[in-house]
């Protein structure tokens, strides 16, 4: 398994103190040189792999990954951090594209071979960074993705649990989601005040673009009001009747339908009943 080079290494250790992280951009470098490889070692990369990472930060990830692919895409918005990449000596096997993830059209970076996506998202965007993704899933093998315990507990979470939302529902109707280890704040600099998580998505074969779309619209009524019996929530949608039809119990909540029970209602559906 590939590691950093020692003087890559040090460069990279030095860098924390000079440039300093952005809080507004929620920017957390990670700097442990274990967990760096272990995160590369769960990739478990080929050689003509298409990568695409946001948030690069210093580099940690990219320069032990061209390593073994030969280059990389990646999606970096701080300016500073941008000219620091576009500098270093393998500038020629980085794709710096200054954009930002939120908002960035990834189909533009689609080749033959679907990409595979690995990043540090920012903590405060990190749940719409994961929805935009979504809509480009046909576009990717599979995303490993840095988020906050509590954001990966969400997207892996499974009905019946305080933790299963929208979220949860979105990412699992379109990917098989797992989680595959948590980070401790010293990992990184400077320090977050939350535990880290990796989550390895991979999606599924697309269900159609208006089945989806009437499965959100549907997840997000029943969430908005997830105290509510789901006769009363989605009563604009579904009879009670309807949802009987469909096996499913008009007197759950929203937390208590699996993710199989919104997608039969999605292909029902969102007209009234």
């Amino acid at each position: 398994m590939p590691w950093i080079r020692q003087s890559q290494w040090l460069t990279l250790m030095k860098k924390p103190n000079q440039i300093r992280a952005k809080k507004h951009l929620s920017q957390n470098f990670l700097t442990d040189e274990n967990i760096i490889n272990k995160i590369i070692q769960c990739f478990d990369l080929r050689e003509d792999d298409h990568v695409v990472e946001i948030g690069p930060g210093y580099g940690s990830m990219t320069f032990p990954i061209i390593e073994i692919i030969g280059s990389i895409d990646v999606i970096e918005l701080d300016n500073d951090l941008v000219n620091y990449l576009n500098e270093n000596d393998d500038q020629e096997l980085v794709n710096v594209i200054q954009a930002d993830a939120l908002n960035y059209d990834y189909s533009m970076l689609r080749k033959k071979k679907p990409m595979r996506l690995i990043g540090n998202l920012p903590y405060h965007i990190s749940t719409p960074i994961l929805f935009h993704l979504l809509g480009f899933s046909e576009c990717f093998q599979d995303f490993h993705v840095m988020v906050q315990k509590e954001v990966a507990d969400r997207m892996v979470s499974t009905h019946g649990n305080k933790t299963y939302g929208r979220l949860s529902v979105a990412i699992q109707s379109r990917c098989k989601a797992s989680k595959v280890f948590d980070i401790k704040p010293s990992a990184f600099h400077p320090r977050p005040k939350v535990i880290s998580s990796i989550v390895k998505l991979e999606p599924k074969t697309s269900l159609g673009n208006e089945v989806h779309s009437k499965l959100d619209e549907i997840v997000k009524i029943a969430f908005n009001q997830r105290r509510k019996k789901i006769r009363n929530s989605l009563k604009e949608i579904f009879s009670p009747q309807k949802l009987s039809d469909c096996g499913i119990d008009p007197n759950f909540r929203a937390e208590n339908l699996s993710v199989e029970d919104y997608i039969t209602l999605s292909k029902v559906g969102v007209r009234p009943q």
